[in-house]
Formats: C-alpha cells, sequence, structure tokens
C-alpha cells in the first residue's frame, strides 16, 4: 500500500472510530437527558399515547383519560371536580407540563417506572398497550368537599391532617381552576386568562403561599413558654404589665379591646389573645430560643415534602422589637396553612409532629402495591405533659373564648382565632385565621388549618372566629363521621 493510500484509510478508520464513539456517548451517556429533553417531541407522543394510571382518593378515581382526534396525542387527561382537587393533583397538560403529584409520579402514571418492569414484559409478550400504575392518596373526600364548599367565593386556603399518622385529609385553595380545560393541545385561550388572573388561581395556596400567622401562632408562643421553663402551667400568672412597651422603644404593644391581659395566665391570654402577655413572653425568651421552638413545629425548613414541596414557613432572626411581634404572629413572622395545620396536629398529638404526607400507597396495574409510605415522626416540638396543659387552653378558647363557632356537640374541640395584619401601616385587609383539633376516644383524628384572605369584618381575633372557624367545624365534623 503506497503512503497516500495509507493515509486515506487511516483518516478514514479515524472517521469510522469518532463515529462509533459518538453513537455510543448518545446511546448511554446522553440517552436519559436526550430522553427527558423538552424538545424532544417523540416523549409527549408516547407520554400521551396511551391512558395516563390514575389518582385515587377513598378508593375511587377523580382522574381519567379521554381519546381526542388529535394527529400526535391520542388521550388527554380529564378530572372529576377539578376545581376541588386542582391543590392536589396539579396538573398534566399536553402544553404546559405537569405539576404536583401528576409530575412527581409521572413515570409510575405513564408505566415508565422500572418498578413496573414485570408489568411492561408481560404487556409486551401478550400483545397488550402498556399501561400505567395508579397513585393511591390519604385525602379524605367528604373533608375535601367541606373545606372547598366552606371557602366557597373567598380567597383562602385549608389544610387538614391526623395528627397521630401526618396522613393530609384535605388540602383546600380558592380561587382554583380546572386542569381539564388546559390538558389539551389547543387551550392556549384558557391557560392564557388563567395566567394573567390576578386572584391566581393557579396558585396552590394550602402549600405555596406564606401568610402572618397572626394569633394562631401565639400557641407557639405558648409551647416555648411552658418548654423553656418561663412558665410551669397554664393558669400560673405571668409578668405582664399594662401598658406593655416594646423593647428598645417607645412604643405600646395594643391589645384589641377591654380585655383582661394585665399578668393574665397563658390560659385567659389565649382565651382574649392578649398581645401583650405573648409579646412579652417572646421578648423574655429572646429570638434564639423563639427560633428554636418555632423550628421544632416545622418553621425554617425547606424539605417539607408532602411530596409536594410546600414553601418554606418563616420564623425570622430579628432584633428585639421585632421578635416580641413575630412572637404574637406580626412581623416578618410567615407560614403556610399547612405548617399551622402541623402546629394545631403537634399539640393535639400529646406534642409529638408526626411527617405530613398525602400518597399512601403506589400500585402497579395488576394491583400490585410498589410503595407504601410509613408514618414517621417529624420532631417532639412539646412533651407530652405540656402539650396537655396547652390541650386544656386552646379547649378553653372553643368554650369560652373567640372560638366558639368551632364547637361541635358532645366532641372536644381546641382551637385559636388569629386575625393577621398586613400592608403598609397595615392598610391591608387582615387575614382571618383559625388553627383547630378534635378528640375521640381514640385521639384526635383530626387537625385544621384554615386561612381567609380579608374580609369585612372588624380587625380583631373574633374575624377568624367569623370567618375560618365555622369551615374548620365543617372539615372536622366530615372526617369525625368518616372516621367512625
Amino acid at each position: 500500500m503506497n503512503k497516500p493510500v495509507r493515509r486515506i484509510a487511516i483518516f478514514c478508520g479515524l472517521l469510522v472510530l469518532a463515529l462509533l464513539i459518538r453513537d455510543n456517548w448518545l446511546q448511554f451517556v446522553q440517552a436519559d437527558e436526550l430522553k427527558t429533553h423538552k424538545k424532544n417531541r417523540r416523549v409527549d407522543i408516547a407520554r400521551y399515547s396511551q391512558p395516563r394510571g390514575n389518582i385515587i382518593v377513598d378508593g375511587q378515581s377523580i382522574t381519567g383519560s379521554q381519546e381526542t382526534n388529535g394527529v400526535d396525542f391520542k388521550y388527554k387527561r380529564t378530572y372529576k371536580n377539578g376545581e376541588m382537587w386542582a391543590p392536589v393533583v396539579g396538573r398534566s397538560s399536553q402544553v404546559y407540563g405537569a405539576t404536583q403529584l401528576e409530575n412527581l409520579y409521572d413515570a409510575v402514571l405513564i408505566g415508565d417506572d422500572d418498578r413496573l418492569f414485570f408489568n411492561r414484559t408481560v404487556d409486551m409478550i401478550t400483545g397488550k398497550g402498556k399501561k400505567g400504575g395508579d397513585v393511591i392518596t390519604t385525602l379524605n373526600s367528604k373533608a375535601q368537599e367541606a373545606a372547598f364548599k366552606g371557602l366557597g367565593d373567598k380567597k383562602g386556603a385549608v389544610a387538614a391532617l391526623d395528627p397521630r399518622t401526618g396522613k393530609i385529609l384535605a388540602l383546600a385553595s380558592t380561587p382554583s381552576y380546572d386542569p381539564s380545560k388546559i390538558a389539551g393541545a389547543n387551550d392556549g385561550e384558557t391557560w392564557t386568562a388563567l395566567d394573567k388572573d390576578k386572584n391566581q388561581p393557579m396558585l396552590n395556596r394550602a402549600l405555596r403561599q406564606t401568610y402572618p400567622p397572626g394569633s394562631t401562632f401565639k400557641v407557639v408562643t405558648a409551647a416555648a413558654a411552658l418548654e423553656n421553663g418561663l412558665y410551669k402551667d397554664v393558669d400560673s400568672k405571668t409578668d405582664s404589665p399594662l401598658p406593655w412597651i416594646l423593647p428598645d422603644t417607645v412604643t405600646k404593644l395594643e391589645n384589641e379591646g377591654n380585655i383582661p391581659c394585665k399578668d393574665a395566665t397563658l390560659r385567659v391570654a389565649l382565651q382574649y389573645s392578649c398581645n401583650t402577655v405573648f409579646g412579652k413572653v417572646s421578648a423574655d425568651l429572646g429570638n434564639k430560643k423563639m427560633m428554636e421552638s418555632a423550628a421544632k413545629f416545622g418553621f425554617n425548613n425547606k424539605q417539607i415534602l408532602t411530596p409536594v414541596r410546600a414553601e418554606e414557613s418563616v420564623y425570622p432572626k430579628d432584633n428585639r422589637p421585632q421578635n416580641a411581634m413575630a412572637g404574637i404572629g406580626q412581623a416578618s413572622n410567615r407560614a403556610t396553612p399547612l405548617q399551622m395545620a402541623m402546629v394545631a396536629a403537634a399539640v393535639a398529638n400529646n406534642g409529638k409532629l408526626m411527617e405530613p404526607y398525602m400518597v399512601d400507597k403506589v400500585r402497579a396495574p395488576n394491583l400490585n402495591v410498589i410503595e407504601t409510605h410509613t408514618p414517621k415522626e417529624m420532631s417532639q416540638p412539646i412533651s407530652k405533659q405540656n402539650a396537655q396543659k396547652l390541650q386544656s387552653a386552646m379547649e378553653t378558647v372553643v368554650q369560652e373564648g373567640t372560638g366558639k363557632s368551632g364547637q361541635i356537640p358532645n366532641v372536644t374541640v381546641g382551637g385559636k382565632t388569629g386575625t393577621a395584619q398586613h400592608g403598609v401601616d397595615n392598610s391591608g385587609n387582615p387575614y382571618a385565621w383559625f388553627i383547630s383539633y378534635a378528640k375521640t376516644d381514640n385521639g384526635s383524628p383530626v387537625a385544621v388549618a384554615v386561612v381567609i384572605e380579608g374580609s369585612d369584618t372588624d380587625r380583631s381575633d373574633i374575624a377568624g372566629g367569623k370567618l375560618a372557624a365555622p369551615i374548620a367545624k365543617s372539615v372536622m365534623e366530615a372526617v369525625l363521621k368518616t372516621s367512625k
């Protein structure tokens, strides 16, 4: 072989080698990246080529699949009572992608999860089409319905938990939207209207919106006082003068109306929602101890996964006057409705906070269970003894205080109302809150947090009792009826 021919042969050999390396690189190294690339349309075509697995509540599917006349996409997602369930399931859209449970369990729902390999193999041998698995939730359909109907045309959210396990029983947010209406390939007009809506119907307020928790946070401050030994009992008088001046300032911290707050016990202070008592408790404990107590309830935790990620609730690192205000749920104190349901749940469960979760099981198309969630303790923010003292005080709030609207005949209910101010110089409408739990002989099967974004009632804790407490009551009643 002469020299020029040898050079050409070597050059061609190098080209073939480069081609082989590139081919193997694409097939084995970049395969997963290319498969999931947002511009790989074949992935979406495959995803919607067969009916999707379903999301289950109380044994019934709240999702479905509908055959379309589209060229590329054979099926699109449908939802039963979509507006009510959107905060739970999220969406699965041919154009706008998937969110929440639809996104997190997409591989299961379309049948691509590795744990479904046996099913895929059997279907391939028998010639059947690929099938997706199902996601079985912890949700209680009656509680969800009570929450959604209770919110009605108000802007707000509800979160309900089983304190004993951490199961999420209800997760409602209003205004809402029907994910069915943006599931197809030709729903751009609806999507644009939803996206531009100033009321943000696609925002999951129960998990992703934080609010100043107002006086509902006084439950955390009371727990901190007991746990740190500032006061040994909820019926011991506190060192709470009137008037009380915020630390390092000349500003009086005001109470709402003429209420008995001077040196009031923690029980009375919760019953009447005394700002001065809890502001001073927070100041006496100091910012570090308040942050530590709040963190045990779940504040300042970026990794609360339900499995949908919840927005971080924040108890701020702040100066002395702002720490006093944060102790009554104002200043930079921010919480999601889920977080405040966790506070009520921890107290109701004798101080043990269980990790919140909304997926109980995942099953294959042949109904074999491939994943089961085991309840997990998250923390012990308050001792059993102190939790029971705090339960007694919260029950007084419902029996004799601002939470009377949460009373349920022949059922022990504990709660705390709250009205959180916001806006420049508190110019915005107040947020009306209520957190609560109901107890039976077998412990507490339900804890609830309700927030209403604004009302036309007076700026006082009674607003939480008027607006939010009746919704919480209906959710608790729904759970109690279905848990018998």
